[in-house]
């Protein structure tokens, strides 16, 4: 099934600086190794999981808080980590992630949509990204090329799953097909009661934009199935509704731009914008990089180890000013972590194990949003034990130094 694709080679199927200005905190003080010591953190519910319905595969979660709302966006309606039935979905909670709504389905292509993003806008308005694919497509050639040599792996294909993939696939030329991918954004300026058709963005990544101070909106990512495959910023100043782009990120020595991807970012108390980068160079492979502006977007440093292996990296600023980052861990133990900033991102804290009882690496993308009482939720997705299904789960959280 989709196990023997690896998020890495997906990816590929589909096609420093020192910080300026004082922002430390009271809260954490720095080792002799130049990070910061570990704040302590305090479970105020345990895991759980909240997707529905149960017989599908949600994957790759993004949260938002749009006033005492919660919404999650997530692909759904999935058989596995690569299928061609993937949708985006929508989840509410107006008690703080206590309780969920049945998901509203708000984006369907042909093809498979994958990687569902939220951001609210300072004017309410709710902004969903996701990216359409056809890497199921070579796994449903590579079967058809066995079915004709009289070699059908009933073990993967078994129970008319083969026809059902072929069945969706024949609903489009390839010409047609070709058409629909693409990186896309919806808009609904309603609280998600209707929303836009969808349209293009200049680049992808799982979460998607975030709000900035001055009103503006800011989403990194990269380039999906273009040659050059840039790696950077694009900013909307009209909340959301054209995009343009903004600063490119250079390339470490060494490395291909081509394997920078996932991004997120996050504004720090200073006016500094920090971001972080899944790398899949084989130099801190794995890792995350980090690349900061200090001109809103224009111009991005040379990206940077921060000696934290574990991806993709989603950022929070606190109310109390320090930067959060959160990130799927696929070593033991499995699971998700945390690290804190106090200090705009230049140094960060040693590991928070938010979660660590994971069965497979089919987990993680996790997204954070502080509640109003200061507390932390935090949302992932995770292969769960005796199904092929994966679904999205939660915990609320606070730190408590």
């Amino acid at each position: 099934m989709s196990r023997n694709l690896s998020r890495r080679d997906f990816m590929k199927y589909n096609a420093t600086v020192a910080l300026a200005g004082v922002c430390a905190s009271p809260f954490l003080s720095r080792t002799s190794y130049g990070a910061t010591v570990t704040p302590e953190f305090q479970t105020l519910e345990e895991t759980r999981t909240f997707s529905m319905p149960p017989d599908f595969y949600y994957g790759w979660p993004t949260i938002a808080k749009r006033d005492n709302e919660l919404i999650v966006v997530a692909s759904g309606g999935r058989e596995g980590h690569v299928c061609p039935f993937g949708r985006v979905d929508l989840f509410r909670s107006n008690d703080n992630g206590r309780t969920w709504t049945w998901p509203q389905t708000i984006y369907d292509s042909p093809i498979d949509d994958r990687d569902a993003g939220v951001c609210v806008t300072d004017k309410g308005t709710i902004l969903v990204t996701t990216f359409t694919s056809l890497a199921y497509v070579g796994m449903l050639d590579e079967e058809t090329k066995f079915r004709s040599e009289g070699k059908a792996r009933l073990d993967i294909w078994s129970d008319g799953r083969y026809e059902k993939w072929m069945a969706v696939h024949r609903r489009l030329t390839d010409e047609q097909r070709q058409k629909e991918v693409g990186c896309w954004m919806l808009r609904s300026t309603d609280g998600g009661v209707t929303w836009s058709e969808r349209y293009s963005t200049p680049f992808n990544s799982p979460h998607g934009p975030i709000q900035l101070s001055d009103g503006r909106q800011l989403y990194m990512g990269t380039e999906l199935w273009t040659k050059e495959h840039r790696c950077g910023a694009s900013i909307s100043e009209d909340d959301g509704k054209t995009w343009r782009v903004a600063g490119i990120i250079p390339t470490r020595d060494g490395d291909s731009c081509s394997a920078y991807y996932e991004l997120h970012a996050a504004e720090a108390s200073d006016g500094t914008l920090v971001a972080h980068i899944r790398n899949g160079n084989p130099n801190n492979g794995d890792e995350n990089l980090q690349t900061i502006s200090k001109d809103g977007g224009e111009t991005w440093s040379t990206p940077r180890a921060i000696g934290v292996w574990g991806i993709p990296s989603f950022l929070n600023r606190l109310q109390d000013g320090r930067l959060l980052m959160t990130y799927g861990y696929r070593r033991a133990p499995l699971g998700v972590q945390a690290r804190v900033s106090d200090d705009c991102g230049e140094t960060w804290s040693d590991p928070l194990v938010l979660y660590g009882d994971g069965i497979s690496g089919d987990l993680g993308y996790p997204a954070t949003v502080q509640l109003d009482d200061g507390s932390l939720f935090t949302i992932w997705y995770e292969k769960m034990q005796g199904t092929w299904f994966a679904r999205l789960r939660c915990k609320r959280w606070k730190l408590v130094s």
